[in-house]
């Protein structure tokens, strides 16, 4: 009878654990009814439980007179119920994304929308420019163009060695962040900002706003440089990616800005984070030489993802690439490959896929995606490191030794 009842009671753990799964995947904020049920305890625990810092809380967007509760707090204390409180077994699920590791005021996804220090972002991207995304995440005043340093790029270099080049030279005579002022930073931040739209070709205007720089270089009309202020809004930052988190990991040592953007820009250049752009870009391209139909079709019978399609943490399809798809006319061939992609697969366009098809509609050149990419997350970054520096500590994941037996010793 023992027997059976522990049978029972592994059961009802793991369906715990699978609806809380689902629940998670869906959103990041659950509703009070939601969170009380899933800890399986009153209104005034959970309200406990928020009051000490236990579990995040914010107001609901759509009604405010609600409050959400960050869900994967509430999955947190589920956890440790199911598993005890072992040092090592926290950590490691916290670096597979099972529990929250960075607390920020930065940017949240709640209700399948990201949102800027409580901000919608979409919303924000209507009229916004990047340097009011700036002066808001950094929480500080930035003026237009993000006025650069003195800069003397190699002519004829593509933009991304060029940028890589000037973040490692910059890198290596840059001050340390550690002991110095949010203001100080906003002030170098802002300069940095710059100086790496300058290695990726952006024109040198003082006094103006950096969208209508790229558009100068990449001989864009006012249309077109409107969507690529839209574009620099919403892609300035999302939660904590990971090259969020390894610009954070660098700013905890007291590394310099530069130092710890050009960390940012390796993890973004990963075909599996920034550099997916490249993946997309070749499906738009292989569309415009075959068909949509075609594309799909041999993607489909090839049984690997389509690139560009769905996003983990929007699973009813990503808002910004709505809302920048939605901006202008998307390509005949790309409308209806986005079109056979969803009636098949149910998945949308993602970040990507947009950033790709305004490429193609205003031509503009081959590595303007990543280069948009960088520009506007490094805005991102730099309100991560200037969030990290005062925290003072450094960020030093502990690691399970898994290798061979130790040799004795003494």
């Amino acid at each position: 009878m023992q027997k059976k009842m522990s049978s029972v009671s592994v059961c009802c753990i793991f369906f715990l654990c699978a609806i809380l799964i689902d629940i998670i995947n869906m959103t990041s904020w659950l509703t009070l009814d939601e969170a009380r049920k899933l800890l399986g305890v009153r209104a005034q625990t959970l309200y406990a439980y928020a009051s000490r810092g236990q579990i995040g809380v914010c107001s609901d967007p759509v009604d405010s007179r609600r409050s959400l509760y960050r869900a994967e707090d509430v999955a947190a204390l589920v956890k440790r119920r199911e598993r005890g409180r072992k040092r090592n077994v926290v950590a490691e699920s916290t670096m597979s994304g099972g529990e929250p590791i960075i607390t920020t005021a930065i940017s949240t996804i709640a209700r399948g929308r990201l949102f800027y220090r409580g901000r919608d972002a979409v919303s924000f991207a209507e009229t916004a420019s990047l340097e009011d995304v700036a002066g808001l995440l950094w929480q500080s005043a930035v003026s237009p163009g993000f006025s650069s340093r003195q800069s003397d790029f190699p002519a004829g270099n593509p933009g991304r060695l060029r940028a890589f080049t000037a973040l490692g030279a910059a890198a290596a005579a840059g001050n340390p962040t550690y002991g110095r002022t949010p203001k100080i930073l906003c002030d170098e931040a802002a300069v940095l900002v710059g100086y790496l739209a300058s290695a990726f070709g952006a024109a040198e205007r003082r006094d103006t706003a950096l969208h209508q720089r790229l558009a100068i270089a990449w001989r864009q009309d006012a249309v077109a440089a409107d969507l690529i202020r839209r574009a620099l809004v919403l892609l300035a930052d999302q939660e904590l990616t990971s090259s969020a988190f390894v610009a954070r990991v660098t700013a905890s040592t007291g590394a310099s800005l530069e130092a710890c953007v050009l960390a940012g820009m390796a993890t973004l250049s990963g075909p599996l984070h920034g550099d997916a752009t490249v993946r997309v870009r070749s499906l738009v391209e292989e569309v415009a030489r075959t068909s949509a139909e075609q594309t799909v079709d041999r993607h489909r019978a090839s049984g690997l993802p389509i690139p560009g399609f769905g996003h983990p943490l929007y699973p009813d399809g990503d808002p910004r690439a709505a809302a920048l798809l939605g901006a202008f006319d998307v390509p005949e061939g790309i409308a209806q490959m986005i079109e056979r992609v969803g009636s098949e697969t149910g998945l949308q366009p993602n970040i990507d896929v947009a950033l790709a098809t305004l490429v193609a509609h205003c031509r503009l050149p081959n590595d303007a995606a990543f280069a948009l990419f960088a520009i506007s997350r490094c805005v991102g970054w730099l309100a991560h490191i200037i969030e990290q520096v005062p925290v003072g500590t450094v960020i030093r994941p502990r690691a399970r030794y898994i290798g061979p037996m130790l040799e004795a010793f003494g």
